[in-house]
């Protein structure tokens, strides 16, 4: 298994359970792990033989982007299966951040993993 990840990508959405958080946008930040077999576009140079980080990212903008979600569980749910269903993604591990929810904390968030290991 190979890994194509994405770090430190940061987005502003609407995100939160408060009613002050609802009328904001705030900074999300991901981390994305994503299993892959680079082998053929390796031999090949080839972009469409792999995962395209810049199309992922570009992607992950948008949804996030035009999502309103209470909890950072539902959106991290929401994206993967958005990217595992649009790009045929086997397993991935995701790390959303909400740097700025709590005060004495650098980040907050959750770490999910789904799909098959290869």
């Amino acid at each position: 298994m190979d890994i194509v990840y994405i770090r430190g990508l940061q987005v502003e959405t609407v995100i939160g359970i408060y009613d002050w958080e609802r009328t904001i946008r705030q900074t999300l930040c991901v981390d994305l792990e994503m299993a892959t077999d680079i082998r053929a576009a390796a031999r090949g140079d080839d972009i469409e033989r792999t995962l395209n980080y810049k199309a992922i990212s570009d992607r992950l903008i948008e949804f996030i982007s035009d999502s309103e979600f209470l909890l950072l569980e539902a959106l991290a749910e929401e994206i993967a299966t958005l990217l595992m269903d649009e790009f045929s993604i086997p397993w991935l591990r995701l790390k959303l951040g909400k740097p700025g929810a709590v005060p004495q904390a650098q980040d907050v968030g959750v770490v999910i993993e789904r799909g098959e290991a290869f």
